[in-house]
């Protein structure tokens, strides 16, 4: 039987009819065309999926889209200023060389964003800890390590 939830998706208050067993990166990519979280794994050993759940960096593919009821979600696409203009976690990682193929930069750029808002002044443990979770088979990861030291001080020049 379905059931409708009410949650918002970056800022837009949304509601979703579900059957019960879709997962949050389901209604994002199928129901609301939100497909900057990608699917990499669906067993949450890749961090494609990561997105912002209630402040909480979740991972898309194991969270149950039926908890997200009256949730506040934010995407990769919740996190631009407008047309052209990156957020500066985004900036940073550029900057740094960390973006080759992208895959995996969404789901980075929303840990990172979760990160940064509990812990502004996360300390160099603190951020690899928080990216421990990420694969990329692209950058070999130093560059999204100084990508995310750069975002750190971005965000306080913001």
């Amino acid at each position: 039987m379905a059931e409708k939830i009410n949650l918002t998706v970056n800022g837009v208050p949304r509601t979703v009819e579900l059957e019960g067993w879709e997962k949050l990166l389901d209604i994002l990519r199928e129901n609301l065309d939100l497909t900057g979280a990608k699917r990499g794994c669906d067993d949450a050993s890749c961090g494609a999926c990561t997105v912002v759940l209630n402040g909480e960096a979740v991972q898309g593919c194991i969270t149950s889209a039926a908890k997200c009821k009256d949730g506040n979600v934010i995407t990769i696409e919740g996190l631009s200023s407008g047309v052209g203009k990156l957020h500066p976690i985004q900036q940073a990682l550029v900057d740094a060389g960390a973006v080759q193929c992208g895959y995996c930069t969404p789901g980075i750029v929303m840990r990172l964003y979760a990160l940064f808002n509990k812990k502004p002044d996360a300390t160099d443990e603190e951020i690899l800890d928080a990216l421990e979770i990420h694969l990329c088979r692209c950058t070999g990861y130093e560059a999204i390590f100084e990508g995310a030291k750069l975002a750190r001080a971005y965000l306080k020049k913001a």
